[in-house]
């Protein structure tokens, strides 16, 4: 639960209770805290995974003994057919589908004169073309009001590093994916938003910390709680008017 209070001094409490939410690519990392959160704000939360099946299960029985609901779907975002499902899946266990996150997303480096088409064709299944499948998918099933929000990454506006390019192109596509999904879906006050991470502390930004440190003006890593909350306040009630954004939550990296 989150609280606000307003100029009477009195605490007005925002909810989810009774609200429906999927997320994709939600066994760890960012995806894992997204769940978290918005379980944590009342909402009924089931998230994929494609093989973290362990992490899968230990976040649902993390959730469930907090007296939250939660729901694990094994689901490989590179393919449409089991993403569609998975939306499928979620409205026939938990009843709805209110707010969509579009989490699931791959980094494969190289520079461009040695990218493997293979690659190539994986990181853009799982970037940008499971964020299209998703948001048609929960469009479909949402009722109008919904959330949609997509995890892209700053390295959209700026890559920095040799061997980026074709991640950064994929994160790149989302922020113009969501300013025609928005104004597509505007009719119906669904909103579509892109959340846009810098290095953030997870297991797989680890081992690269100090080095990354150094170039964000506060002087450090973001946390997984932080990003998640920035969702969920996208996911509320405030923040019916904000649609076809792309914010940045870096710590003034890209400032």
């Amino acid at each position: 639960m989150v609280g606000q209070e307003d100029i009477s001094g009195t605490m007005q409490i925002k909810s989810f209770k009774g609200k429906v939410a999927l997320v994709t690519g939600g066994s760890r990392g960012i995806g894992a805290g997204i769940v978290r959160r918005l379980a944590a704000d009342g909402a009924s939360v089931a998230f994929t995974y494609s093989s973290s099946e362990e992490q899968a299960f230990q976040l649902v029985r993390e959730i469930e003994s907090a007296g939250g609901k939660a729901l694990s779907l094994k689901a490989d975002s590179a393919s449409a057919k089991e993403l569609q499902a998975a939306v499928a899946r979620t409205v026939e266990a938990l009843g709805a589908l209110d707010i969509f996150v579009s989490n699931a997303g791959i980094l494969t480096l190289g520079t461009i004169d040695t990218y493997r088409l293979e690659d190539f064709d994986r990181i853009v299944a799982i970037n940008v073309r499971a964020a299209f499948v998703g948001i048609q998918a929960a469009a479909q099933e949402m009722k109008d009001g919904g959330r949609i929000v997509l995890i892209g990454s700053n390295t959209a506006i700026r890559t920095a590093f040799p061997g980026g390019s074709i991640y950064s192109m994929t994160k790149a596509a989302l922020a113009g994916l969501v300013r025609g999904a928005a104004i597509d879906l505007a009719p119906r006050a669904i909103t579509v938003n892109n959340v846009q991470p810098g290095p953030t502390a997870t297991d797989m930004t680890s081992a690269h910390a100090e080095v990354v440190k150094a170039l964000i003006p506060l002087k450090r890593m973001g946390d997984v709680s932080e990003v998640a909350s920035f969702v969920s306040y996208l996911a509320s009630e405030d923040a019916g008017f904000i649609t076809g954004a792309s914010l940045t939550i870096d710590g003034g990296y890209v400032a």
